[in-house]
């Protein structure tokens, strides 16, 4: 069959309107939602990070820290969506190819399915990673306890959270097993110390003495900046078997408990034994005695043989 120019030319035509405008306009779209997914993951993105900053747990971040988080939040939304809009894509080109694509998308369903029960873990732990980051759960820096574990958190990622306990031993925590986390080291924290004294002491006296020890950790310049309300008795919290309980509270920075709770109680012993306040302690009674020896022992006394008068005087 001999071709005309013009039955080329129209050939021509169709196909370049069928498919190639087509394919064209899909490549197109494509690239113009992959271009705005970024600026559509900036913009969720920004109001969440902004809202938590402004009333959340996030206030004490610094400007660093939020603009880390939010090319984090960024690159992983962003990806997602891109991955999305070019499978769909692909799978639309081929479609205008006349391709068969049913077994495709079919086969892609069985591979999702797989890959998605063999990679749920990894998908939550990245999901959970995320929300951590956006409500600033905690940092690195933190002092947490996640998963039944504490420690240092020595660094952080969508992935998983790695801790170094007093020990010095690292943890690896993947994100998708924290569901409670306990951070130690937000703003402020209380010194909650019990201290019993004896029975018999003046509670009045002994009230007086604590809350001048809390006065003067909180005067001094070393720790006055450490403090934020100085530690007092607060209660008696308990009549117990040694002697009478009282409840010291106080506000000191977040980082600082530790060392605080320790000086106190140095500072407190110490006050303790210039006013003659005594710190009960369980108090042990041990009797002693010679023992009695055993006649029939080895090497024993042994009681003298009777005498024939004694056998005499027996029988009578």
């Amino acid at each position: 069959m001999h071709l005309t120019a013009a039955d080329l030319q129209d050939q021509i035509v169709a196909w370049v309107r069928d498919p190639i405008l087509p394919i064209l306009l899909i490549v197109g779209i494509a690239l113009i939602v992959i271009r705005l997914a970024r600026l559509f993951v900036h913009g969720l993105v920004k109001t969440l990070l902004d809202r938590e900053t402004s009333e959340g747990t996030a206030q004490e971040l610094s400007a660093v820290e939020v603009k880390k988080r939010m090319d984090t939040l960024e690159g992983l939304g962003t990806n997602v969506i891109r991955l999305f809009v070019f499978l769909i894509a692909v799978l639309m080109v081929l479609g205008k190819l006349n391709l068969e694509i049913g077994p495709a998308v079919a086969g892609l369903g069985v591979v999702g399915i797989a890959v998605g029960f063999g990679t749920q873990s990894i998908v939550r732990d990245y999901f959970t990673g995320a929300l951590i980051l956006v409500e600033n759960q905690f940092s690195k820096g933190d002092v947490v306890t996640i998963a039944g574990v504490s420690g240092h958190v020595e660094d952080f990622s969508l992935r998983r959270t790695t801790l170094r306990d007093l020990d010095g031993v690292v943890h690896t925590v993947p994100n998708g097993e924290i569901k409670v986390a306990s951070n130690r080291t937000r703003v402020w924290a209380r010194i909650n110390l019990d201290v019993t004294v004896a029975y018999g002491t003046d509670i009045d006296k002994a009230t007086r003495v604590v809350n001048d020890v809390g006065k003067a950790i909180a005067a001094d310049p070393e720790w006055r900046r450490r403090v934020m309300e100085a530690p007092h008795v607060e209660r008696i919290e308990a009549l117990g078997e040694y002697g009478i309980t009282l409840k010291i509270l106080g506000l000191v920075r977040a980082t600082e408990q530790w060392a605080a709770g320790g000086e106190l109680r140095k500072r407190l012993l110490a006050a303790f034994a210039t006013h003659g306040i005594e710190i009960p302690r369980p108090q042990r009674v041990v009797l002693a005695r010679e023992p009695v020896p055993d006649p029939f022992a080895p090497g024993g006394p042994s009681s003298p043989a009777p005498t024939q008068d004694d056998l005499s005087d027996g029988t009578d």
